[in-house]
């Protein structure tokens, strides 16, 4: 208990910033640690992990293009917590935001502009997250099951819902991989490099488009819903103090509901980066675990959008830099990659607070 109450004691900045940073340290000095027991050089590792993931612009464009989607599964996970909910569901609402982004561009895409379009396939994405985060909150909200398990359980919903569609409605003919068949030129979401050529700056293509902009207005958006309107502190109130937002008359049930639809919408946006923005058609396994890594980014970026903003760099620099150390470094494999991911979430999420009394006490010594 000692440890939970400790950092109400210290400065918010102190619990906001220095601490994430200082558990942030711990577990790269461990991770070096087992880097060195593998046999590996700790700081050629750390060294060329950097370099692979801001050491050009190319490498600069593949750590942001990561980053666009823990930003919209890192929020979206941000937003259920404020409303005191536990929102697992990410990957499924992630998978049907794809498919929401994937039935208007096969609609629309060839037969309209991109100006139309685009605006169809972000609000398709959104409503169709959103739609299937709004099953699992009514079920907590009217019927009392706990919402982490439905929505883990909605995550193999999602997935069976978007294989047969892909097998059975979407596949196109005579194509033996399990995907469907091209967008059309109206569908096509602009990369980075065209919308930065059109400013006179000549950048390398890559998978970064327009995504990043959309994820930057999320994470301003959501800052302005949460901690500047009246709809945001309902939600924060039913979270935080459920019987106090009762007895203020805040109806927890239309808040759970509202709550869970962000967070399914925000988590839909990922079908616009990946499906929309990368691959230009609707794939089997194009979400690959970002919903779950959400998780960790909202947790290490303590829920807020400014941390979950620097979480989301921390890990597109992971991803990126450790596909370069895996080709770079012989020996060196992605697990090693995954065992550093790992010791972050440990240290910045489940032991999160196991340092807070320390600095605490070292809060109050220096400040008498």
């Amino acid at each position: 208990m000692s440890g939970s109450a400790a950092p109400v004691d210290m400065p918010r900045w102190l619990d906001l910033a220095v601490l994430p940073a200082f558990n942030l340290a711990l577990a790269l000095l461990v991770a070096g640690a087992v880097v060195l027991l593998v046999g590996q050089d700790p700081w050629q590792v750390v060294t060329l992990l950097v370099k692979g993931a801001f050491g050009s612009r190319l490498g600069l464009s593949y750590t942001l293009y990561y980053a666009t989607t823990f930003v919209f599964t890192g929020l979206a996970v941000a937003v259920a917590f404020h409303g005191g909910l536990f929102n697992i569901g990410g990957e499924g609402q992630a998978m049907l935001g794809g498919i929401g982004t994937a039935l208007v561009a096969l609609w629309l895409g060839d037969r309209f502009p991109p100006w139309l379009v685009i605006p169809a396939m972000v609000a398709a994405a959104a409503l169709a997250g959103a739609a299937w985060a709004a099953v699992p909150a009514a079920l907590q909200a009217w019927r009392g099951s706990h919402v982490v398990i439905t929505t883990i359980m909605f995550n193999f919903i999602a997935s069976a819902l978007l294989a047969w569609l892909l097998i059975d409605v979407l596949k196109e003919p005579g194509n033996m991989t399990v995907e469907s068949r091209a967008f059309g030129p109206g569908a096509a979401l602009p990369g980075m490099h065209q919308l930065l050529a059109a400013l006179g700056i000549d950048w390398p293509r890559s998978p970064l488009n327009l995504s990043a902009l959309l994820a930057l207005a999320a994470l301003v958006l959501v800052w302005l819903l949460l901690w500047r309107t009246r709809a945001g502190y309902a939600i924060r109130a039913v979270g935080h103090a459920p019987e106090a937002a009762r007895y203020a008359g805040i109806r927890p049930k239309r808040q759970v509901m509202l709550a869970m639809a962000l967070s399914g919408a925000l988590a839909g946006l990922v079908g616009i980066n990946e499906v929309a923005g990368v691959h230009g058609r609707l794939l089997l396994d194009y979400v690959v675990g970002a919903g779950f890594a959400g998780i960790a980014v909202a947790l290490i970026g303590r829920n807020h959008p400014v941390g979950i903003a620097l979480a989301s760099l921390l890990f597109g620099a992971l991803y990126q830099g450790g596909a370069e150390l895996a080709f770079e470094v012989e020996g060196f494999s992605r697990d090693m990659v995954f065992t550093l991911q790992g010791l972050i979430v440990l240290f910045s999420g489940a032991l999160a607070q196991v340092a807070a009394p320390m600095l605490a006490r070292l809060w109050k010594h220096v400040h008498g």
